[in-house]
């Protein structure tokens, strides 16, 4: 089949193949969303207190108060000590005192307090489950850019699929005489509903 930029149907079927593990994902999420309080929950609640070798609390100890990332070796304490993962530019509250991390991400949260005085911290992870994962995603909540790029990307391809479903729909109406009806139902529906029971 040979390619045109005008050609609404090559559109169609590529926006569609393009979108389409996507567009069941979140048919899917919407539904287990719509449900999220009929879905029972599986937290599962990680909890560290360990004490922190004076070297390395040295080295937060020498960081400017304020808005501050942890530095390397901390880091690589976290992750080898207690398989605690912390991103290289997640950044921290540091008053000279305490520091504090918080770590939300997709389908869980986590907090990261050290306290200098002390010469301790306090871990907290929770993970709420594949389901809330996926709703997650679905809402782009704690996803980070590259996955707010993908949903922006991904919403321009399902666009490009409607549009040119439109256009197919307007070339099809004229040897079916359903189309027009059918598609009225789609805008119909939902505003009787939105219009009377919400």
């Amino acid at each position: 089949m040979r390619f045109s930029l005008g050609s609404a149907r090559q559109w169609h079927w590529i926006s569609g193949a393009i979108t389409l593990v996507g567009m069941a994902m979140f048919a899917i999420t919407g539904i287990t969303l719509n449900h999220a309080a009929d879905i029972p929950g599986q937290h599962q609640v990680v909890t560290i207190e360990a004490p922190i070798a004076a070297p390395l609390l040295a080295q937060l100890e020498r960081l400017p108060e304020g808005d501050v990332v942890l530095p390397a070796q901390l880091r690589d304490y976290f992750q080898t000590t207690h398989e605690v993962t912390i991103a290289a530019d997640q950044r921290g509250q540091w008053d000279g005192i305490e520091f504090y991390l918080a770590m939300a991400r997709p389908g869980g949260d986590a907090w990261l307090a050290i306290d200098a005085e002390l010469g301790e911290f306090i871990y907290e992870g929770t993970d709420r489950g594949w389901i809330a994962y996926f709703n997650d995603l679905h809402k782009g909540r704690d996803t980070g850019s590259a996955w707010r790029w993908f949903l922006d990307i991904f919403s321009v391809a399902c666009l490009v699929f409607c549009i040119t479903g439109l256009q197919l729909l307007l070339k099809q109406s004229q040897h079916r005489a359903m189309t027009w009806p059918v598609t009225a139902l789609g805008v119909v529906i939902p505003t009787v509903l939105l219009l009377v029971f919400v």
